[in-house]
């Protein structure tokens, strides 16, 4: 067996004691804590940048991207009050999609049909989902929701205790999207969950599924149409899209989209909203 030089052994040697310390205390607790309120987040914040450098997320984007985040009060009061998912099919359709909507979609899939063509050719997506989506998301990118810091809002979520461990791997990867150059800590502004963009993915899809269509060396899914209707597209073919395929309710497409959204509302909103772009 080779011999393992002095310095790299004491490196991992340090790895391996930050990640023991990361996950217990001197009693074997756990010490990334979650809390019910702003009094435990400073402490826990800090535990956090220990957690995402042994994650081998490099320091300066840990310290420049968290360096002045607060716990915000609004975020949680938002996550609590999630009502429009209990509304039934009828009435969610009927809030979400009007006229209006499915003329201005139609004229977009005339727009970049040579796109949207390219995009069916690569991923097997058909255009009418595509957009149904993104109509859904953001009015076809009219209405980003980029009130909020993604950062903050993802730090906050993350040190709460309903879903903290979903939230704290959302938060790592918001990190990694900055690591890798696609945007700037101060550019992750999006909507309250922190979502990102013009489809609304959050930064652990944004991670896996998020392509440069347009060829210009970044992903970025706040400007670039292209880079927006293909990443969409290759969520869902990530997810098993069958190509060529219906994606009606009780179809295998269907559960696909189902993984865009957990709530079948809004599944079968996607479903028929597609299904008039499309002329069915």
């Amino acid at each position: 067996m080779p011999s393992v030089p002095a310095a790299p052994f004491k490196a991992k040697l340090r790895a391996s004691i930050l990640a023991c310390l990361l996950f217990a205390g001197a009693d074997g607790s756990a010490l990334a804590q979650c809390g019910n309120g702003p009094g435990g987040f400073n402490a826990w914040l800090q535990r956090f940048r220990l957690q995402a450098a042994a994650q081998g997320i490099r320091s300066g984007t840990v310290l420049s991207a968290l360096s002045s985040v607060s716990y915000d009060p609004t975020i949680i009061r938002l996550d609590r009050s999630q009502r429009s998912f209990k509304l039934s099919f009828e009435q969610f359709y009927a809030r979400r999609v009007n006229g209006t909507m499915i003329r201005r979609g139609r004229a977009l899939m005339q727009r970049h049909s040579a796109l949207l063509n390219r995009i069916e050719q690569r991923f097997g997506v058909p255009g009418a989902v595509i957009v149904a989506i993104w109509g859904l998301e953001t009015n076809y990118g009219a209405n980003l929701g980029a009130r909020y810091s993604v950062i903050r809002s993802l730090a906050t979520l993350a040190y709460d205790c309903r879903r903290t461990e979903f939230f704290t791997g959302q938060l790592l990867d918001a990190l990694r999207i900055v690591e890798e150059g696609d945007m700037t800590a101060a550019q992750l502004r999006g909507g309250w969950a922190g979502e990102i963009g013009q489809t609304q993915f959050l930064p652990t899809p944004y991670i896996r599924f998020a392509v440069d269509f347009d060829g210009d060396g970044r992903k970025d899914l706040i400007q670039s149409v292209p880079d927006v209707l293909a990443s969409t597209a290759s969520f869902l073919a990530g997810h098993g899209w069958k190509r060529g395929d219906g994606w009606q309710p009780g179809s295998a497409n269907y559960g696909v989209i189902a993984e865009w959204n957990k709530a079948d509302v809004y599944d079968r909103t996607i479903a028929a909203m597609a299904d008039q772009l499309a002329g069915h």
